[in-house]
């Protein structure tokens, strides 16, 4: 994402918590020593939040490539309940999913941030660096308008025991938002085996494939520009 600086308390804090959920390469694993000193110097996460963040720095510093790599893409890519991508949690495969990503990444450009090659605005580390780079208070409110996915996801990672969910909750506490316990959340229904969710269908069965034209599972987020009079404020509204 290129994006414009700006100096506010919860700038670093946002963009080491994006850098954390984003896949661990070796350009990430390079950085974990920096990012664990910039953490350090934090004020705005909570001691509890910051020391479990510092935990899964140590984490996936002392875990093997390989191994952390492969984690990843097992907590992250094989399922939607603990899937980065917001608008999976919103408009699943739906027809709805195209119009608010080009909304969001809209609202992006709009504030100057431009999304580079691959990049989805749905994202959770592009959101969480579009945040980097708000007022702080723009940003909690932004954050916190999200909060109810970031509970879910949180929710689902806590049940599998992963050191990822510290990462969410950090994220949570950004937004000004006390962390749910799992067993408070209701756990998403059960999802087919990923071979089943994209077979194709039965001949004279539909065109799509399984799921793309179901409904959302939760009320959809909506992008409300802001009108040029009113004070400002976030431009998401995620409802």
């Amino acid at each position: 994402m290129i994006n414009k600086p700006i100096y506010e308390p919860h700038c670093a804090a946002a963009r080491v918590i994006a850098a954390l959920l984003s896949y661990p390469d070796a350009q990430l694993r390079a950085l974990l020593p920096e990012l664990t000193i910039v953490l350090s110097r934090d004020t705005v996460l909570s001691a509890e939040r910051r020391d479990a963040v510092f935990a899964l720095t140590a984490d996936l510093q002392q875990s093997e490539p390989l191994e952390a790599e492969a984690r990843y893409l097992d907590t992250f890519d094989r399922g939607r309940r603990t899937s980065l991508h917001l608008f999976e949690h919103v408009h699943g495969d739906s027809r709805d999913r195209g119009p608010a990503m080009i909304d969001l990444q809209q609202t992006y450009a709009q504030e100057g941030l431009l999304l580079t090659p691959g990049e989805l605005p749905d994202y959770l580390p592009v959101v969480l660096e579009f945040a980097s780079t708000q007022p702080y208070g723009v940003a909690r409110e932004f954050l916190a308008e999200l909060a109810h996915l970031l509970q879910s996801i949180h929710a689902a990672l806590a049940r599998q025991q992963s050191p990822y969910a510290a990462a969410v909750a950090a994220a949570l506490d950004l937004a000004g938002e006390p962390v749910q316990q799992p067993e408070t959340v209701p756990e998403a229904p059960a999802e087919a085996p990923l071979d089943e969710q994209w077979a194709e269908p039965a001949v004279f069965d539909g065109c799509s494939v399984a799921g793309q034209n179901a409904g959302p599972r939760v009320q959809p987020i909506q992008i409300v520009r802001r009108d040029a009079a009113s004070p400002r404020r976030s431009k998401e509204a995620i409802v």
